[in-house]
């Protein structure tokens, strides 16, 4: 266990402060341990955004073993592999490839995408681990899924990214390969999902259900290929494994999708991962004075994955 006073007067963001003091830990470890009551400030939980006034008593609940840090920050053990498709001075745009996690819930992995954004800023000269802010991920994509994640190089960027994604200000699209045709070829789902976080699973359901939230799935159908169509997704919401429980509901699940997926199709086609891609990202106009105004308007693209050309030229069916 450690303990120590915030002596910070600029009322620093506590996820900022251990950070700063455990650079070893990865922001999914920081997570777990505030829901588990590992991390306290002042005797109660408090949730990693909570800004800190000086004074404060922080204290960690760990093991020394990981509270010590190793004899290099595990991030320079990433790959330093990644495409870049936007960059300011505030927010960078990366595409994910699919089968890298994009941050370490188990500890023990140092090549994650948040890591390989570091490695990248970390050798530009633009991160050190001696900074009060580090950069982190505003979205996340599941392991097997591939495309743009945004990321907040400050604070202030952060804030506004979540405020734009909370409020669905940013459009996201998808492109995904269904086992089936949905019919009809383009329209708007309607459901409501139920998480159980215990087992990673959702189900979605025609009907309200006890703690069960709404969602909305819009698609349209490009082009189909045997027994598989290459649909474009638009969320409206933006629940946990949304579109790969919506379209399974419809019975027409992700291509490669182990989790709610044709398990025979898929072993037939050998597919790996899902083939679900976050390929656009559109933003609203934005004022002058945000930090992310030079997004405003515009429209972020990812590479279309391999299978896209493979089911348009019929090749994978």
């Amino acid at each position: 266990m450690q303990e120590w006073i915030v002596t910070q007067t600029d009322a620093p963001r506590l996820e900022a402060v251990l950070r700063a003091r455990f650079p070893q830990l990865p922001a999914g470890a920081l997570y777990k341990y505030v829901r588990e009551n590992k991390i306290k400030v002042d005797g109660k939980r408090q949730p990693l955004s909570a800004r800190l006034a000086a004074g404060s008593v922080v204290r960690v609940y760990l093991p020394d073993a990981l509270l010590c840090p190793p004899a290099g920050p595990s991030f320079l053990a990433a790959r330093a592999q990644l495409t870049v498709v936007y960059e300011d001075s505030a927010v960078l745009a990366v595409e994910k490839p699919a089968g890298l996690l994009v941050a370490d819930e188990k500890e023990d992995t140092a090549d994650t995408l948040l890591h390989r954004v570091w490695l990248y800023l970390y050798q530009k000269g633009e991160y050190a681990l001696n900074t009060t802010f580090s950069p982190c991920l505003c979205h996340r994509l599941d392991t097997g899924t591939s495309g743009l994640v945004l990321i907040a190089k400050t604070a202030e960027a952060e804030q506004a990214l979540l405020t734009l994604i909370r409020e669905r200000e940013i459009e996201k699209q998808y492109l995904c390969v269904t086992v089936g045709h949905p019919k009809p070829p383009a329209g708007e789902l309607r459901g409501y999902l139920t998480k159980d976080a215990q087992n990673s699973f959702v189900r979605v359901t025609d009907k309200p259900a006890h703690g069960a939230k709404q969602i909305v799935t819009r698609y349209r159908t490009l082009t189909v290929s045997g027994r598989l169509a290459l649909l474009e997704v638009t969320l409206v919401t933006g629940r946990t494994h949304q579109i790969r429980a919506h379209m399974a509901h419809i019975g027409c699940p992700v291509l490669g999708d182990s989790k709610y997926g044709d398990q025979a199709v898929n072993r037939a086609l050998r597919l790996k991962y899902q083939a679900l891609c976050a390929y656009r990202l559109r933003f609203p106009s934005l004022p002058p004075d945000s930090p992310c105004a030079a997004l405003s308007g515009k429209t972020l693209c990812a590479a279309p994955p391999w299978y896209v050309e493979q089911v348009q030229n019929g090749i994978l069916k």
